[in-house]
């Protein structure tokens, strides 16, 4: 069976990573884009790292259908599908629901590429609040539309995926940072408050948090596809989960940042991260590799 894999959301922050170390592993990828997104220069400087014909764009509106303009892709065969694709606010209802969907629309792009597996892309706020460890068996209870979008996205790509014919699982990621960490997310804020020697205002960071590489996402995510169970859900973090304020002096420590960091009163809401990961390493052998500090260190900021 050939290497070959589709990548929606793929100049996105998971999906640079996965689309990078799919064709570092020699597969043949179509990354697909949307046309106005200011991040479509990551996927353009990677043709030049690849041969020519490894690496493959489309670019089409998230609000059409997948194939809807793309008649030349039509006979050309592809193995994995991993659909990274999601946009709009958290709290949009509207936008949730066409992510929602767009998700639909996805799965069916999958069997006309003749994909043989779907792999769908969860997040941590599918569960909710809790106040223990995170297995994939846990009651999921979102409290945002974007959680409760994406439990939708869940079941229902699952059913339509089995409709078509097609392997499926879902991948629920807990919290990313690394390499092409946008502006904006708490660590690549942080980090270039602390350079300048400013005060940054924080939380009380008591949450347990838990900070997986990017690349090691990318990795878990290849692993899942090549030897995940079909069916199955799956946590995708690193799994060393201890309270945030941890993360944030080491990050002051270890990259000797001179700025000052004032903690004050409890998030709200207050969520927790306390992903268990065993089920992701025991069915595909997958162990994250970069460390919280290694991780940090490669912020473009």
């Amino acid at each position: 069976m050939s290497k070959s894999a589709v990548v929606t959301g793929a100049a996105g922050f998971a999906g640079i990573h996965l689309t990078e170390h799919l064709l570092e592993k020699g597969y043949r990828v179509l990354a697909v884009l949307r046309p106005a997104s200011e991040h479509n220069a990551r996927i353009d400087a990677l043709f030049a790292r690849f041969p020519e014909g490894r690496l493959k764009k489309l670019l089409i509106d998230r609000d059409k259908e997948l194939l809807s303009e793309s008649p030349a892709l039509e006979g050309e065969d592809y193995v994995s599908f991993f659909d990274l694709a999601w946009g709009g606010g958290r709290e949009d209802i509207r936008a949730q629901l066409a992510n929602l969907l767009r998700t639909q629309d996805a799965v069916a792009a999958a069997k006309k590429l003749k994909c043989c597996r779907f792999i769908g892309i969860g997040s941590q706020a599918e569960y909710g609040l809790k106040t223990e460890p995170v297995t994939e068996k846990s009651l999921t209870e979102p409290f945002s539309a974007y959680g409760a979008a994406k439990l939708a996205a869940c079941h229902l790509s699952r059913i339509t995926a089995a409709q078509a014919g097609l392997e499926w699982i879902w991948g629920r990621i807990f919290s990313l940072t690394g390499k092409y960490e946008a502006a904006g997310r708490m660590l690549p804020d942080l980090v270039r408050k602390l350079e300048k020697g400013e005060s940054a205002q924080l939380s009380s960071c008591e949450q347990y948090w838990d900070y997986l590489d990017a690349g090691d996402c990318a990795e878990a995510l290849i692993a899942l596809s090549e030897r995940g169970r079909s069916g199955e859900i799956y946590n995708i973090a690193h799994g060393a989960y201890r309270p945030l304020k941890e993360y944030v002096e080491e990050l002051r420590e270890k990259l000797k940042l001179p700025g000052s960091v004032v903690y004050g009163a409890k998030a709200e809401p207050f969520v927790n991260l306390m992903p268990v990961v065993s089920k992701l390493k025991n069915d595909t052998g997958w162990e994250p590799r970069v460390s919280f500090t290694e991780s940090v260190r490669s912020i473009n900021v």
